[in-house]
């Protein structure tokens, strides 16, 4: 079972020939609204990649909450954790490019509100793989994580978007995924006097006896295990809207990992997902079904073993 514990926005998504540089106005010929939010996506991934799925998080009472609960339902994740509160539904303004590079600024909202007693206890058992973000109050994260250990739950935490992690926190993670930034910063926060991601993810592993992933974007991502690390190269897809590959990777993985598959299985349908979610418009719109990735995956490069990277002093 997936329980996700996160966020919920509608995005307005604003296709434009060049992304705004400072103080510039941009035109674009429309917009759309669709469904996202980081914990939002991360579930409707994870359902349709064939994990059973559970969303805790607070809407508004308003149209854009309306349509947030009917995407998630339509993917077939449990809402019952969905509350209405009295702030505004979530929203982010996202502007894609030609290239499918995006720029995006976000509104929490009812996020805000998000608290982890959201989660009973009796959804948290060791057979829970349990998905945070980083889009609602950071001190209920870390409330859930703890009680999820406690109640033997695996946790996944990705650190989007980026901000410090208590080690006292880290020490309770599983799964941490990151993007290079967003690595930089929690090794700082945790005392990792690292200067690139690769070595930060690889000095958090060790030090906090987690499994690590950073996420490279075009050149696909890196994990490591224990003492072993591992490539994993992309997909090769035409970019249309990299939006919601972030999110596809994570949901994606926690289902795999939730069906039993191998770590290293996992990560190639992870990064699969990922790069599939490149290739069409939007967030939630864009996500794969298990069908969608099990054909996708006999062009998927395999995982291999980091063997060409460096390794750190033991």
């Amino acid at each position: 079972m997936i329980v996700v514990f996160g966020s919920l926005n509608a995005d307005l998504v604003f296709p434009v020939p060049s992304l705004p540089r400072p103080g510039e106005t941009v035109l674009a010929p429309a917009y759309s609204v669709v469904a996202g939010g980081k914990g939002a996506n991360q579930a409707y991934a994870a359902a349709r990649a064939g994990a059973p799925t559970r969303m805790a998080g607070c809407i508004g009472d308003d149209e854009f909450g309306r349509v947030l609960l009917s995407s998630l339902s339509g993917a077939g994740v449990d809402t019952e954790g969905v509350l209405r509160c009295e702030q505004r539904t979530g929203c982010a303004a996202i502007a894609v490019d030609a290239a499918g590079e995006n720029q995006i600024a976000v509104a929490a909202g009812a996020n805000l509100e998000a608290r982890a007693a959201q989660v009973p206890d009796d959804w948290l058992t060791p057979k829970t793989v349990l998905v945070l973000q980083m889009e609602v109050p950071a001190a209920e994260n870390w409330t859930l994580i703890a009680r999820a250990k406690q109640a033997g739950a695996r946790v996944l935490l990705n650190v989007a978007p980026a901000a410090p992690v208590p080690p006292s926190v880290l020490e309770f993670v599983d799964v941490l995924i990151v993007n290079q930034t967003e690595a930089m910063v929690v090794a700082e926060a945790a005392g990792v006097p690292e200067t690139d991601p690769i070595r930060a993810v690889r000095s958090l592993a060790r030090g906090f006896k987690m499994t690590t992933v950073v996420t490279l974007g075009a050149k696909g991502a890196f994990a490591c295990v224990g003492d072993d690390e591992w490539d994993v190269p992309p997909l090769k897809v035409s970019p249309i809207d990299t939006t919601g590959a972030g999110d596809a990777f994570c949901g994606v993985l926690a289902a795999s990992l939730d069906a039993g598959l191998a770590f290293t299985e996992a990560l190639r349908r992870a990064g699969t997902a990922g790069a599939l979610a490149c290739t069409r418009a939007g967030a939630q719109t864009a996500m794969a079904d298990a069908a969608d990735i099990a054909t996708h995956l006999s062009g998927a490069p395999p995982v291999c073993r980091a063997t060409s990277r460096p390794r750190m002093p033991s």
